[in-house]
């Protein structure tokens, strides 16, 4: 793909890539996939968390998002506070320099217009702000695809948020609450779109037959403390989060079910510690996964799935394992209910262990059935993603390049 002037076009990628999150690193890597598959010539590099991890695994050049190593740290004493103060005066200049150089700026998927869980306004929504501003100011095209929303309270927050969503050039949203939601903080959506998360449109490896006896669970754990409107009881949340998980998890190893354990971010690996020290039997296993592909390799391989994070619950989802969610947030309630298993979520707020066992054996019980509604849903995923990447390319980049580029 080439500009205008005949140069290739610069696409660079924007968010918190290569942190340790495996579902914005599976959405970078989606999104990658149709770059090079419909735009090749494209140069592309990231503006990230983790510029190392970004280069290393994906292969292209990063910058690092912040100027201040330590801005996602609680910043306590007199230097870190000027270091966090500066940091933002700086990040102004150092993201409108990098947008200043690119045609096309993309944020791939991730939840980057909701506040689900804790987030501070002055970390990455300001630099997202950033990004937005700098993209109107100096003509580069900003898009934000497949973006997660939801209403945001906190007033700081809620006005980068919607400003940033303003600014861009190109909005489409994973969920229709999530365009909902932009509508409800004042942006006009008549011209966004809905289409699937990203992660769907990854490579899915082949699921093993079902064996015909009780075979392994997989359990997608998550270091939950609540959202960002929870911060007063956020340790109550966890500890119930945890004790059902726990009591969970003893109630199947009693039966002999294997039980795998997955994360989805590297924070979570002390709650499978927390598992592993209160469930002491052979029967329970740990996974570290380094890629959504790892995380639907283990799933691919299991009975059942049940899972916190989003893209956990995406990754079953896709795999045809029937799974039972513990949902956080309304976008996880939308994901099941739109591949058809809005009967099995389960408040991750408020873990009740023998109501999740009863939905768990319900599953188990309709597990043949629903996995033949997911092969159908995600055909449907499929063809969805395909027209979103079509909308892409005739959106950011330049028509005629890519009609030529297609012509036999």
């Amino acid at each position: 793909m080439t500009s205008a002037d005949g140069t290739p076009v610069r696409v660079g990628l924007f968010g918190l890539l290569g942190s340790g999150n495996l579902g914005n690193d599976g959405s970078l890597e989606a999104l990658l996939g149709y770059l090079r598959a419909e735009h090749p010539e494209a140069v592309v590099d990231a503006l990230c968390g983790g510029p190392e991890a970004v280069t290393a695994r994906f292969g292209i050049p990063a910058t690092r998002l912040h100027w201040n190593r330590a801005e996602y740290r609680t910043a306590s004493r007199a230097g870190a506070i000027a270091a966090k103060g500066l940091g933002k005066l700086v990040d102004v200049f150092r993201t409108a320099a990098w947008v200043r150089r690119h045609d096309v700026v993309i944020v791939p998927g991730m939840g980057v217009l909701e506040a689900t869980l804790p987030l501070r306004p002055w970390g990455f929504p300001y630099a997202l702000f950033l990004l937005c501003a700098s993209g109107r100011l100096l003509g580069t095209r900003v898009a934000l695809v497949s973006v997660g929303a939801a209403e945001i309270g906190n007033r700081p927050t809620r006005a980068l948020v919607r400003w940033s969503a303003r600014l861009a050039a190109y909005r489409s949203y994973r969920d229709a609450q999530s365009r909902a939601a932009m509508r409800a903080m004042g942006v006009d959506t008549a011209r966004d779109e809905v289409y699937p998360d990203l992660a769907f449109a990854l490579p899915t490896p082949p699921a093993s037959a079902p064996s015909g006896t009780p075979g392994p669970v997989c359990l997608g754990v998550m270091d939950f403390h609540g959202g960002n409107d929870d911060r007063d009881r956020a340790e109550e949340i966890h500890r119930r989060y945890l004790d059902g998980t726990i009591t969970f998890v003893r109630t199947l190893v009693a039966e002999g079910r294997p039980v795998r354990l997955l994360t989805g971010d590297r924070c979570d690996r002390s709650v499978v510690a927390a598992i592993l020290d209160a469930v002491d039997s052979p029967l329970v296993t740990a996974a570290e996964p380094a890629s959504l592909a790892d995380l639907m390799n283990e799933m691919a391989a299991a009975d059942t799935v049940v899972a916190v994070r989003y893209h956990n619950l995406i990754c079953a989802l896709k795999t045809g394992t029937p799974v039972l969610a513990l949902c956080y947030a309304a976008k996880s309630d939308a994901l099941m209910d739109r591949m058809g298993l809005g009967a099995y979520c389960h408040p991750a707020r408020e873990v009740d262990p023998d109501r999740l066992l009863e939905q768990f054996r319900d599953l188990e019980k309709h597990a043949a059935e629903l996995r033949g509604t997911l092969t159908e849903r995600n055909q449907v995923a499929t063809r969805q993603l395909d027209h979103q990447f079509t909308a892409l390319s005739t959106n950011l980049f330049p028509a005629d390049a890519h009609a030529q580029r297609k012509a036999p």
